[in-house]
């Protein structure tokens, strides 16, 4: 669980829910730093989110998952439409935002330490671009295993990525040719996120074109049903188990 220095993304969130101006600053492990979209984002309503993910929701079907829930957009969404949904989050603060703003069952657990005691789903829900919460090739090839085992026989995956690929700036290229160097994909980010004076550890997170995708799901018993395109480099994949 993360300390309180360390929960800067759930302090960001829990201060926008109390009116209080917020920035979250994203630092790369290459010296790259940028201020995000931020807490705004994370509270939108449905019907200012993007296209794409207003269509995911299409997708969402019985019993969900949230993985990386943050404010609980998604959760208050889909609790709205008659889903039971389970949100979790590495985020102690975030949580604690959801469960304020009415979430049901919001649980502060990591991706990795998913288990057959949260019972079994039918969507695992991953927007946001928080396919990322993958980390790695062999991460995600591991837990997509075990995403299979612990959902119906008709579950699908509704995830957001980024085409890692879609971009002309020369600080993205030169990351992704420094990653490549280092036996790592081209869009396997190091990260950590600074607010205030709180700091996260540095984590993996990973984003990939729609091909890169494909090719990680070989051999975890998913596969695309279909991509979901935005009008930029975001999309959203809806994964369906093999037969």
């Amino acid at each position: 669980m993360l300390s309180e220095q360390q929960d800067a993304y759930g302090r960001i969130v829990w201060d926008h829910l109390h009116d209080k101006p917020s920035t979250e600053i994203i630092e790369r492990d290459d010296g790259w730093f940028a201020v995000s979209g931020g807490a705004p984002n994370y509270f939108a309503e449905f019907k200012d989110w993007p296209r794409h993910q207003q269509m995911a929701m299409q997708f969402v079907r019985g019993r969900v998952l949230d993985v990386g829930c943050g404010a609980g957009r998604c959760c208050l969404h889909l609790q709205k439409h008659g889903h039971q949904v389970v949100g979790i989050d590495a985020s102690p603060l975030a949580v604690k935002t959801c469960r304020r703003r009415g979430v049901k069952d919001a649980r502060v657990l990591s991706i990795t330490r998913v288990s057959r005691a949260l019972g079994r789903f039918d969507t695992i829900l991953m927007m946001g671009n928080n396919f990322g919460l993958f980390g790695g090739r062999l991460r995600a090839r591991w837990l997509l295993r075990r995403l299979h085992a612990l959902t119906s026989p008709d579950a699908r995956i509704v995830a957001e990525s980024v085409n890692v690929y879609q971009t002309k700036d020369p600080d993205h290229l030169r990351y992704q040719r420094f990653n490549r160097r280092r036996g790592r994909m081209s869009g396997q980010l190091r990260l950590r996120v600074h607010y205030r004076r709180c700091c996260t550890p540095w984590f993996d997170y990973l984003i990939v074109s729609p091909e890169e995708m494909k090719a990680i799901l070989s051999g975890t018993g998913w596969h695309v049903k279909r991509f979901l395109k935005s009008a930029g480099f975001l999309y959203v994949a809806v994964l369906e188990k093999l037969p």
